[in-house]
């Protein structure tokens, strides 16, 4: 094929790629939208393959086939992170049941998660900084004394446990659910 035979092929694919782009309305990085329609976000992440809410459609098939007509929620994921270690997790729940729950469980938990030296030390931790003596490698974590404070209240919450002396994972449980909440969290 010459090389204008093929700048005529890229050409045609892209065109056909930017239509593709623009008729399922991407730029949404996880296809959220608001009661007013907008995706909330600013196109700044590539759309995910599978065209827009594709996850929203097969969720709300599962919903009618249950006969759930409360509807319900659903959050997945598959990540494979910079260590190399991979987790697939996915957790559904009705709404009714979420609505009926008591929520106060629960504050212990994000209460461990609002102080932005604990959201690093788990972000390193899950960038593959395990020991004590890798994290106070980090000067933003503070003194020693405050750098075992912050992971004693997130081990005490289930956000970390320790394998061995001096060395700490996020419980494969929590990786997903974590990187869920950082993504719900964020603008």
């Amino acid at each position: 094929m010459e090389l204008e035979e093929r700048v005529a092929e890229l050409e045609r694919r892209l065109a056909a790629l930017e239509r593709a782009d623009r008729d399922r309305g991407a730029g949404s990085r996880s296809g959220a939208r608001g009661a007013d329609g907008a995706d909330g976000t600013d196109g700044a992440e590539p759309p995910l393959p599978g065209g827009d809410l594709w996850a929203l459609h097969h969720l709300k098939s599962e919903l009618k086939r249950a006969g759930s007509p409360g509807g319900g929620v659903l959050y997945t994921g598959s990540v494979r992170l910079p260590a190399g270690e991979r987790y697939e997790w996915q957790y559904g729940a009705l709404t009714d049941g979420l609505l009926a729950a008591d929520w106060s469980g629960t504050s212990e938990s994000f209460a461990a998660l609002g102080h932005p030296v604990r959201l690093r030390l788990l972000r390193e931790i899950l960038g593959g900084r395990r020991t004590t003596a890798e994290l106070a490698e980090v000067d933003e974590l503070g003194t020693t004394g405050q750098l075992y404070h912050h992971l004693r209240q997130l081990t005490g919450t289930g956000w970390l446990h320790t394998p061995a002396r001096g060395r700490y994972e996020i419980p494969a449980a929590r990786v997903v659910p974590l990187l869920v909440m950082i993504t719900a969290a964020g603008p």
